[in-house]
C-alpha cells in the first residue's frame, strides 16, 4: 500500500485556499493511507489548523512578482526530506511547479499552461471547459478523464468552541445576551465592495435594534473602519494582520455580512449564517460551496453590465453594488438572524 505523502500547492487566496478543503477530503477519500499536506503563505496557514485531515502546512512566502531560482530551490530541499510521491499543482503558472519538479516528486499533476512540459508529468487538459474554480481544482484530485460528480465535498473549518470563547476573553469580548453580526467589508478589486457609507449605515441600525458589530478583514480596511464608525463608534475593530483574529471572529458571530472575498469563504466554511453581497462577480461562479443564508445582488435584467467580473467598474457608475440598499441588506440579515434564533 502507497504512504507517500501527497502535496497540495494551492492558489494562494484566502478563498481559494478555504475551497482547497474539498481537495483534501477528496483526497482522503481515495487513499485514506496516505497524508496530505499543503503548501501556504503566512497569511492562510492559520486555516489549516482548522482542516483536521491536513497532516501540516509547509509555510513559505515566495515572491509573487520574480522568479527567486535560490528560494524555489530552498523549498525543493525541504519537499525532497518530506518524501513527497504525488504533488498536485493547482496554479497554471511556471513558477508554481518548479520547487515539486526540483524536489523530485515521481507524480506531479496539473493543468496545461506555460510551457510547463516536463515540469508537470501528469498534464491534463481542458480547465477552461470546467465552469467553475472548485471543479478546476477538484478534478485534479481525480483520476484523468474521470467523470466529476455532481456534488463535491463542502469545505469545513472545525472550530474549536473552547478556543472562541479563550479568544473572546483574551481581547474583552466576553459578554453574551445579544446577537453579533460581523461586517466584512474588503475585497480584491475595489468592483466588488459595497460602498463604506451602506456598511456604515447597516452598522448603525444593527447597533440600534441591539445587536453587537464588529468588522474583521485586514489592515487594507482600515478605511473602510473609519468610515463605518464615523456614524456607528460602538463598532468593534477586529481587524489586522493575524487571519486567525478573522476566523475566530465569525466563528463566534451568529450572522456574517461580507463582499465576495476570502472571508464570505470562511465563514460559510465554519457553518456561520452567512449573507454575501455579489455585484460584478456571479454568485453560481463564485459564492461558496456551502450554503449561505442568502447572495443579495442587484436585478441582472435592469443592469446588463452585470455581471463583468472586472476589478474594477469600466461603466464608471459601479451601480451593481451602490444601488443595493443599506435597507434591503437590513432585511436579510434580520431574517437570517431569526433563522439562527439570535433575535
Amino acid at each position: 500500500m502507497d504512504r507517500r505523502p501527497i502535496l497540495i500547492v494551492p492558489y494562494m487566496w484566502i478563498g481559494d485556499f478555504v475551497r482547497c478543503h474539498t481537495v483534501v477530503k477528496l483526497l482522503k477519500a481515495r487513499f485514506p493511507a496516505r497524508p496530505v499536506d499543503v503548501l501556504s503563505t503566512t497569511l492562510c496557514t492559520p486555516l489549516a489548523d482548522y482542516m483536521p485531515e491536513l497532516r501540516q502546512a509547509i509555510v513559505v512566502d515566495l515572491p509573487r512578482k520574480r522568479l527567486s531560482f535560490a528560494e524555489h530551490k530552498a523549498l525543493a530541499a525541504r519537499l525532497e526530506r518530506e518524501g513527497y510521491g504525488t504533488a498536485l499543482v493547482m496554479p497554471r503558472t511556471w513558477k508554481a511547479a518548479l520547487a515539486p519538479f526540483l524536489a523530485g516528486i515521481p507524480e506531479r499533476i496539473g493543468w496545461l499552461g506555460e510551457w510547463r512540459f516536463g515540469l508537470v508529468n501528469d498534464l491534463r487538459f481542458g480547465e477552461r471547459k470546467l465552469p467553475r474554480m472548485v471543479d478546476q481544482c477538484a478534478a485534479l484530485a481525480l483520476p484523468a478523464h474521470a467523470t466529476l460528480p455532481d456534488t463535491w465535498p463542502l469545505p469545513e473549518l472545525r472550530v474549536p468552541a473552547a478556543e472562541v470563547a479563550g479568544w473572546r476573553e483574551r481581547i474583552g469580548l466576553a459578554e453574551a445576551g445579544r446577537p453579533i453580526v460581523a461586517l466584512a467589508p474588503g475585497a480584491v478589486g475595489p468592483s466588488k465592495r459595497w460602498p463604506g457609507a451602506a456598511y456604515g449605515e447597516l452598522a448603525r441600525r444593527l447597533l440600534a435594534q441591539g445587536n453587537g458589530v464588529w468588522v474583521v478583514g485586514g489592515p487594507a480596511e482600515a478605511s473602510l473602519v473609519r468610515i463605518i464608525r464615523d456614524g456607528a463608534p460602538e463598532v468593534r475593530d477586529l481587524t489586522g494582520t493575524d487571519l486567525r483574529n478573522a476566523i475566530l471572529a465569525l466563528a463566534a458571530a451568529d450572522v456574517a455580512v461580507s463582499n465576495d472575498s476570502g472571508l464570505l469563504h470562511v465563514a460559510a466554511a465554519i457553518g456561520t449564517p452567512t449573507i454575501g453581497i455579489f455585484g460584478p462577480t456571479s454568485p453560481w461562479h463564485w459564492a461558496p460551496l456551502n450554503p449561505i443564508a442568502a447572495a443579495v445582488q442587484q436585478d441582472i435584467e435592469t443592469l446588463p453590465c452585470q455581471p463583468c467580473h472586472k476589478p474594477t467598474c469600466r461603466m464608471r457608475h459601479h451601480r451593481c453594488m451602490r444601488d443595493i440598499s443599506p435597507e434591503h441588506v437590513l432585511e436579510v440579515t434580520q431574517r437570517a438572524l431569526l433563522r439562527a434564533g439570535a433575535a
